[in-house]
């Protein structure tokens, strides 16, 4: 599935130059370079950003609140 402008993600990596750590959650601000990379921020509880950075969709993965849907034709269960 495709990251989108506003998908939730977590970060697959730390990244101790912005202080941030594997597993912290941002939302994708900005599709950059055609999908090649994203702008994403992150955010307190407060709402408050304290950082936003490019990244690759290699160091994100996107986070999905709910189930899939089974196309037509596929087992509900594997």
């Amino acid at each position: 599935m495709k990251t989108k402008l506003l998908d939730i993600v977590a970060l697959t990596d730390d990244l101790p130059e912005y202080n941030l750590r594997r597993g912290q959650v941002g939302t994708v601000v900005e599709i950059l370079a055609g999908g090649t990379a994203f702008e994403v921020e992150f955010s307190g509880r407060d709402g408050r950003t304290y950082e936003s950075v490019g990244l690759r969709p290699d160091q994100v993965m996107t986070l999905h609140y709910e189930p899939m849907e089974v196309e037509p034709g596929q087992p509900a269960h594997a």
